[in-house]
């Protein structure tokens, strides 16, 4: 992982890219549009596209809650030697998972769901450590919970087009639906934690925790560590939506989720239209 520092101050040129990219997906997200292309050049790497998206939460007017987190396919790395990412969840787009949720998505945009097991600190990051293994991770006190993110942006071709992409429009993510707690998650096998996703009532995607390379704790050691290079420590009371448990399922308006996490309960939701942000 790399050692650079994702806040650093970028050249004044690429301080202005970096802006007016970060301008356009707050706007059309603002709005509830759909974006035709990627609004300028790609960022050349993971610490550029992480700062168009500090620029873009600076102005998003709503408070981060937690982070959602991506697995990146050994070809789509780059020098940093990230094998995951992250994008911010906001409090207005997380939703307790009580009947069939309505969930927005971008119509035009890309919009799919994914089964998550999401932790939940329960204590602060310590400050100052920026490297994070897996069994240090599991140390430090999390509470885990089922829930589905909405992966949704005003780009359609978001996924297509690679992290750097991704990482420049918050992550892919528009929400989270969080469901009920996995009590002594850390005495249970990864491979109990099993789930199946349904669109319209057909079954899409079987999997679990185990689907996530490395498990849930090598998602939360990527989340901590990478959270610290940018100057973001995790505290408690922060969530982390480890990673898609059955797939990346796409889901347009009108079309239903559910998600079984076998032996813990049933999500479900339906997507709904984007519309304009209103002023908090």
């Amino acid at each position: 992982m790399s050692n650079r520092n994702n806040s650093a101050t970028a050249a004044p040129d690429q301080g202005q890219a970096a802006g007016a990219i970060a301008d356009a997906f707050v706007r059309a997200r603002l709005a509830g549009a759909s974006l035709p292309d990627f609004p300028g050049a790609i960022p050349d790497d993971l610490v550029a596209a992480y700062r168009v998206q500090d620029l873009a939460i600076a102005q998003w007017p709503d408070a981060v809650v937690g982070w959602k987190v991506g697995y990146i396919q050994p070809p789509r790395r780059d020098d940093s030697g990230d094998e995951r990412l992250l994008g911010p969840i906001f409090r207005r787009n997380l939703w307790p998972a009580d009947g069939s949720v309505g969930f927005p998505v971008f119509a035009g945009g890309f919009a799919a769901v994914e089964a998550e097991y999401v932790l939940r600190l329960q204590a602060d990051a310590p400050d100052g450590k920026i490297d994070w293994r897996p069994e240090e991770a599991a140390a430090l006190p999390a509470t885990l919970h089922i829930g589905i993110e909405i992966a949704s942006s005003p780009l359609a071709t978001i996924n297509a087009l690679g992290p750097r992409v991704v990482v420049s429009d918050f992550g892919n993510n528009n929400g989270l639906i969080l469901g009920s707690e996995i009590e002594h998650w850390r005495d249970i096998p990864e491979e109990r934690l099993r789930a199946e996703t349904w669109i319209d009532g057909a079954s899409v995607g079987t999997g679990g925790a185990t689907l996530l390379p490395g498990g849930l704790r090598a998602a939360y050691a990527f989340a901590l560590s990478r959270s610290a290079r940018r100057g973001r420590p995790l505290k408690a009371g922060e969530l982390i939506a480890t990673g898609n448990a059955t797939g990346i399922h796409d889901i347009a308006v009108g079309q239903t989720t559910r998600v079984r996490f076998e032996g813990y309960g049933d999500i479900e939701g339906h997507a709904v239209a984007a519309t304009a942000v209103e002023a908090p």
